[in-house]
């Protein structure tokens, strides 16, 4: 019930539930649909039912939990699961072997499920029963039984296809079944377990609007096609062969960069004819400063240049008032209520650079894009964003969170940062030091001159009223008068961006407090165990979750400037990469827990570091996979 496997379509469509078949989150289906893509996402078809038939005796092979039972307990049948590269469930009945295969096709919004008898018949006869159980809601609520459901089965030679609701779409089956049966009935009070444990609402109807029945023949699969549309999909096999072709080679690497390179590409979607990042699977969309931080690792250390310069050019594209979006709502829009997200652009942008010495793309495409998003900051823009006297990048409105530490439980902000915060700071210097890197590289001397002085006005204030003598570290924010001393992993950004602030001295001392309080297996916590403030668990209902959400959580993503600081002040040295394969060791490990093959969102402060949020999130593959590759 605790591993849980992913197939991605590049729409921000999925197909994802648990090694065991059993959904335990409203979340889960083999077909989630994103009609709009990336995020308008539809559960349509939640599970499929499945029994086995040997000389007419039943087994079935279904789990799911329903008040006070698991029934059916076909996991009791089932003999392994593996990623092959898509999920490969092996079943063991009445002596016979069947293999289940399971993917989506790339760019549609199709699922493909193919079942396989391994082995002989040996005289016997062998069937297999299909009891497609579908959904048709947003995958943020659930269903119940109700009377606006059309449940109509329409049928041609070997489809049949249902549309419960006219504001949806229609669901398409091209099947193989000898027999078919059209009469549909509800299955009550299925139970999610994983949606108990959040607080949310756990208990859902399905339909199951008709049987398919196949007869069964050794080494010959037969195949259901479920798809949102009417075009006839080619043969099963086809399907298969070029979605292997797709993934290519790396599918089949063991190592921890391989997988993370497979895992990368599940992030990587389309939004009205260009690309964007999925922040995490199962309930994110894309967000600017996830995709930000995600995009050297996902695309530039993955050798998909292309796709980062259509990802910067996206952005560029979508800038208001100096700022990128926060986030794309679900019908689109943008939202631009960050302070970072911009500053993290620019940081992308230099990455690319240095990846691809391509400084004449982005001469043409984003240098005066680059130049006004400066000129807003310093000028200043919305939600009160400003360059202040001193130089350093200032910001906040009540109520509104700008940074990435931005849980919010209805009007409350569990971790206010407005004023000064201290990796906005580190992120700003090394902004305007990449434009005056870039004016150089141009001939624009003008402007690095000014780049220049802005930078040099940023750290001599910044040295000045970030450190934190008494814990030998920097404040975490600076508002007025007020600084927060809380010890937080935001400081070590100062050490980790390609342009520092900190002299060698209180570099090494930022290092060591970080290391001291917050590093875990699995990457730094989001406040120090001391703090009175401190939680360990990330855990039940919502507000729970929400006010422990950045006061302990583990964040993956931030092991990378973490050991980004560490090259900094220890040198990258035999011994600094023998320190950073030792701790990427943990990591074999997670794989094969909670998402396979995936990073999870967050861990638990406390050990055992259990995995929580997300199964699957951009950047922290994006940032461990850096790691591996050596960046």
């Amino acid at each position: 019930m605790s591993r849980e496997w992913l197939e991605t379509n590049g729409l921000g469509g999925y197909a994802s539930s648990t090694i065991i078949g059993m959904n335990t989150r409203r979340y889960h289906g083999l077909l989630v649909a994103a009609d709009p893509p990336p995020v308008g996402r539809l559960v349509l078809l939640s599970k499929i039912e499945e029994t086995l038939v040997i000389d007419g005796i039943r087994h079935e092979l279904s789990t799911n939990q329903y008040p006070g039972a698991i029934y059916p307990q076909g996991y009791l049948l089932q003999t392994g699961f593996r990623l092959d590269p898509f999920p490969v469930f092996t079943y063991s009945a009445g002596g016979l072997s069947l293999e289940k295969t399971v993917f989506l096709v790339h760019g549609e919004s199709t699922v493909v499920v193919s079942y396989e008898l391994l082995g002989s018949l040996d005289g016997r006869e062998a069937a297999l029963e299909l009891r497609p159980l579908v959904a048709f809601r947003d995958y943020h609520s659930s269903t119940h039984e109700n009377s606006n459901f059309d449940a109509t089965v329409r049928q041609s030679r070997g489809v049949v296809w249902l549309q419960p609701y006219p504001a949806l779409p229609a669901l398409y089956f091209t099947h193989e079944a000898g027999e078919l049966d059209t009469k549909g009935s509800w299955y009550r009070s299925f139970e999610y377990e994983a949606e108990r444990q959040r607080g949310l609402d756990f208990v859902e109807d399905l339909y199951q609007p008709f049987t398919l029945t196949c007869r069964l023949a050794p080494g010959i699969p037969v195949s259901v096609i479920a798809s949102t549309s009417s075009q006839s999909p080619a043969p099963p096999a086809t399907l298969r062969d070029g979605e292997r072709a797709r993934r290519g080679p790396v599918q089949d690497s063991p190592s921890l960069a391989g997988a993370l390179t497979r895992a990368a590409d599940q992030f990587l979607v389309r939004r009205d004819g260009f690309y964007t990042v999925i922040a995490g699977y199962h309930w994110f969309g894309d967000w600017g400063r996830d995709t930000m931080i995600a995009l050297p690792g996902l695309t530039l250390a993955t050798g998909r240049d292309e796709l980062a310069r259509k990802l910067l050019l996206v952005f560029a594209a979508n800038m208001r008032d100096g700022l990128i979006p926060n986030r794309f709502t679900e019908t689109g829009a943008a939202e631009y209520n960050t302070i970072d997200a911009t500053l993290w652009y620019i940081e992308a942008v230099r990455a690319y650079i240095a990846a691809t010495r391509d400084s004449g793309f982005v001469r043409q495409n984003l240098y005066a894009a680059l130049r006004e998003s400066i000129a807003w900051l310093e000028r200043g823009t919305r939600f009160g964003i400003h360059v202040d006297s001193d130089g350093l990048l200032e910001g906040g409105d009540e109520g509104v969170q700008l940074t990435w530490m931005d849980a919010k439980v209805g009007d409350f902000v569990v971790t206010p940062r407005c004023g000064k915060p201290v990796e906005v700071q580190a992120l700003w210097y090394n902004a305007v030091r990449v434009l005056e890197s870039l004016a150089n590289t141009y001939g624009d001397l003008q402007g690095a001159a000014h780049y220049q002085q802005i930078a040099a006005r940023a750290r001599d204030s910044f040295c000045k009223a970030f450190w934190n003598d008494h814990e030998r570290c920097l404040y975490d924010v600076i508002q007025g008068e007020h600084r927060d001393g809380s010890i937080r992993p935001n400081q070590v950004l100062a050490l980790s961006l390609e342009y520092c602030m900190l002299d060698a001295e209180a570099g090494r001392a930022v290092l060591e407090r970080v290391e001291k309080d917050l590093l875990t297996p699995f990457g730094l916590r989001s406040l120090s165990p001391l703090d009175p403030r401190y939680r360990g668990r990330y855990e039940s209902d919502l507000r729970s979750r929400d006010t422990a959400y950045h006061q302990g959580t583990v964040w993956p993503w931030l092991i990378g400037p973490f050991f980004r600081a560490w090259r900094r002040v220890y040198g990258d040295t035999a011994e600094t990469r023998a320190v950073i394969a030792d701790w990427l060791k943990n990591f074999q490990g997670h794989l094969q827990e909670a998402g396979l093959g995936q990073v999870s969102e967050i861990f638990d402060g406390d050990p055992p570091h259990a995995p929580r949020g997300c199964i699957a999130q951009a950047w922290s593959v994006a940032e461990v996979l850096r790691l591996a590759l050596g960046h």
